[in-house]
């Protein structure tokens, strides 16, 4: 080994045990204070009261979200004429302008209004967007619903990743990420499979099988928007379903972990000062990257297995498996993630995993491989996404600037959905080859992008060791996660 290796090896575990010294640190700090079974109690109590639940209206937020390509298959495409020209592109693009436009105002409000009233307004609110789908006559009506899911929708999730990081550690972010997410994702899964069950309904009050299919999910989510009300939790600070020492103790050991346990006031200066954080583009870019390949099987999934051969039926139900799939793999490389209290590397492995399965789905001759590229790429670009927000989150501390983090990086999400439906062309049915290279670009994108931000973090964490600069994020013994 050459002494540069063996520097660059002697560095990475010096971060490594900086990183492990601290977490150790803090630790045995909260056990000093509090029983360890107190400990456990109480988290187990939080993660029963926000991640089922959270999980639930997610998994609600995706089916609505995406269900559109499911409508197409039941019948939407002849009564709205959505084949003519990029009609269906259009309805699901469309839905993504408002979705990125309103996520930041809606994250540095969230504090404000409170976690109950704004997340039942938007459950509410796409709920019945999505109802009024039901009703539609033109293919330009069907666009405006779908501006308001967007509207509704587009505060939704990165008030959920706000939320879940003020309640834990670190070390323990990723994992809850992906319960959450993973639940979503595994409920989703079945969606085309309600949806086909719904759809059998046609007929029945003279409304064709896709009305029906927006009819009672609109209806569904809106009972769980008035069932948020009541269940939703609030900031650890201003919970009350804790008791006085419990709400102190989840303080404490956020606190300990990365000194952000009360919240900070917002300012100008500050706001466009997180903005200007280099690294804040940097995660968005990977974020975008993650969300291109999750969206195309989203809203394509069903249209590619009818393209095999597939009937409509078939299509609706073998929709499911990859997505269970996809909720075992994400929620696999959180933990490990999580154990190893390493990011960026277990990301890249799935990386190459994704760029294998689109190659395959591109590429591959017989049906059965090309579905079995489906399942490697939505496996490997589902665990990206809590992959890259809990990489995020663990590396930034202050309300404020984890308010605007959070906020821009999903907004690149809608930037990915919008991607997603415009580079899988009409015109490159079935295989949409161009878009598979595409998003094969997006990921070798972020294998580049994970290169630099681990160059930059273990450069400052050195840095900080040695004494050569102040305290990283303001706080006197952090240390960024690699």
């Amino acid at each position: 080994m050459s002494s540069r290796d063996s520097k660059h090896s002697d560095d990475l575990k010096d971060a490594i045990q900086g990183i492990e010294t601290l977490e150790k640190a803090s630790t045995s700090s909260i056990d000093a204070n509090y029983d360890p079974s107190f400990v456990r109690k109480t988290i187990r109590m939080v993660d029963w009261r926000m991640l089922p639940l959270l999980g639930l209206l997610y998994s609600v937020a995706l089916i609505d979200r995406i269900n559109l390509g499911v409508a197409r298959t039941a019948g939407m495409q002849e009564d709205l004429k959505l084949q003519v020209g990029n009609r269906y592109s259009i309805a699901s693009m469309i839905y993504f302008f408002p979705y990125m436009l309103l996520q930041i105002p809606g994250n540095l409000i969230l504090r404000s209004i409170g976690p109950r009233n704004l997340l039942t307004i938007c459950v509410v609110g796409w709920g019945i967007a999505q109802l009024g789908m039901a009703f539609v006559k033109t293919w330009g009506f069907l666009c405006l619903c779908r501006i308001f899911l967007g509207a509704f929708e587009s505060v939704f999730f990165p008030s959920l990743v706000f939320i879940i990081t003020t309640w834990y550690k670190r070390y323990e972010v990723q994992q809850r990420l992906a319960v959450f997410y993973l639940s979503s994702i595994a409920i989703s899964s079945f969606s085309s499979v309600l949806a086909y069950a719904i759809s059998l309904l046609a007929g029945k009050a003279n409304l064709n099988g896709w009305r029906w299919i927006f009819l009672l999910e609109g209806a569904l989510t809106i009972c769980l928007g008035v069932l948020a009300w009541f269940f939703v939790p609030d900031f650890p600070d201003k919970s009350k379903w804790l008791t006085v020492e419990q709400r102190k103790m989840i303080l404490d050991r956020v606190e300990a972990d990365r000194g952000d346990s009360v919240p900070d006031e917002l300012t100008r200066a500050k706001f466009f000062s997180h903005l200007k954080d280099p690294l804040l583009w940097a995660f968005g870019l990977m974020f975008l990257a993650s969300t291109v390949p999750a969206y195309a099987i989203a809203f394509f999934i069903t249209i590619i297995l009818k393209a095999m051969g597939f009937s409509t039926a078939q299509a609706l139900l073998l929709t499911a498996p990859p997505g269970i799939w996809a909720a075992i793999s994400c929620f696999f490389f959180a933990w490990l993630s999580d154990k190893t209290k390493h990011r960026a590397g277990w990301m890249v492995v799935q990386n190459m995993i994704t760029i294998t399965g689109l190659a395959i789905a591109a590429y591959a001759i017989s049906n059965p491989v090309r579905y079995f590229g489906l399942f490697l790429v939505y496996g490997g670009a589902t665990g990206c996404i809590p992959g890259v927000l809990a990489y995020s989150s663990n590396n930034i501390t202050t309300h404020t600037k984890r308010a605007v983090h959070t906020a821009s990086i999903v907004l690149w999400g809608g930037v990915g959905g919008i991607m997603a439906t415009t580079v899988f062309r009409e015109q490159d049915f079935p295989r949409y080859v161009n878009g598979m290279w595409a998003t094969i670009g997006l990921q070798l994108m972020m294998i580049v992008l994970l290169g630099i931000t681990t160059f930059v973090f273990k450069r400052r964490n050195r840095l900080r060791r040695e004494g050569k600069i102040g305290p990283l994020e303001g706080q006197e013994d952090f240390y960024y996660t690699i």
